[in-house]
């Protein structure tokens, strides 16, 4: 016999509609193995789709398992705001404040800040410390995402492995005309990823257009081996990189505003807080798009 679940789907990092990045939330996934999670994943084939399970500790919200086109991953951004944001808007809600979501990479609390009765805002903490790992040569970054090694900027760090949680190849790029010609060459990016368990780059750009807003900086992210050649809004590569650059600044505390998806049609906005050795805080907005059955 099929099973019938319900799914909902989110723009996320967006209060615009077809803006962000979207997200599909498969709920009650208990009966479904790992094997059919991903076959779902795939038929969704957005950048991640999570499942939300029964958790193991019954204080904890739920488990949250969350998938991209091609393998599982331990913690991604997006994924949990949207699914805090769908779990937090079902009809019958507790209108709690707080849910705590158990995920390989740790325990991950999200916050709901609600507008009028709404679910305004969510605000999530990061699993991990800040880890910066290996960084790379110029030259061979550059070949990845189709610049020249001047393209690449290295006066604040050199590209860099960072993660909070799931890790990033964390790249500088010097000018935002550089940042919008970057296209991914996937056989260049086979010659120094996966490394150090990441298998994406992050890159990104303080000079900034108008069409990015009033932001610290515009990112993109590239992913050839997950199957998808962009991300619009990737809340765990940004928190990495403003840890990152707020380690680098000896910043205490310091929130960034990030724009992402601009030069792919789907306009996104991250906000990061670091706040010292506190876990980082991820913010975005959510837009309902879709629900229904998934039938497996």
């Amino acid at each position: 016999m099929p099973m019938l679940l319900s799914y909902q789907t989110v723009d996320v990092f967006t209060r615009t509609r077809f803006g962000g990045n979207p997200l599909a939330v498969v709920l009650d996934a208990d009966g479904l193995t790992t094997e059919q999670m991903q076959a779902v994943a795939r038929e969704f084939n957005y950048s991640e789709t999570s499942f939300v399970l029964r958790s193991v500790d019954p204080r904890h919200t739920a488990q949250i398992r969350i998938f991209t086109p091609t393998t599982e991953v331990p913690f991604a951004g997006h994924p949990n705001v949207g699914t805090a944001f769908v779990l937090a808007s079902l009809e019958g809600a507790s209108g709690a404040e707080e849910f705590v979501f158990e995920e390989k990479a740790g325990l991950v609390r999200a916050r709901i800040l609600r507008d009028a009765g709404r679910v305004g805002e969510v605000r999530l903490t990061a699993p991990q410390a800040l880890r910066v790992g290996r960084t790379f040569d110029p030259a061979a970054v550059a070949a990845c995402l189709s610049l020249a090694p001047g393209d690449i900027a290295t006066g604040v760090h050199q590209p860099s492995i960072a993660s909070v949680g799931l890790p990033f190849l964390v790249v500088e790029i010097a000018s935002r005309d550089a940042l919008a010609r970057a296209v991914a060459q996937p056989a260049a990016f086979s010659d120094i990823l996966p490394s150090d368990g990441a298998d994406a780059i992050y890159l990104y750009c303080r000079a900034t257009a108008e069409r990015d807003g009033a932001v610290d900086f515009t990112a993109r992210m590239f992913a050839p081996f997950d199957g998808l050649p962009e991300d619009p809004a990737t809340g765990s590569a940004t928190a990495a990189t403003c840890a990152l650059l707020a380690s680098m600044e000896k910043t205490a505390i310091r929130r960034f505003e990030v724009a992402q998806g601009i030069d792919m049609g789907r306009p996104s906005l991250i906000s990061i807080d670091v706040a010292g050795t506190d876990p980082v805080e991820i913010g975005g907005s959510c837009v309902p798009v879709m629900s229904g059955t998934l039938v497996v």
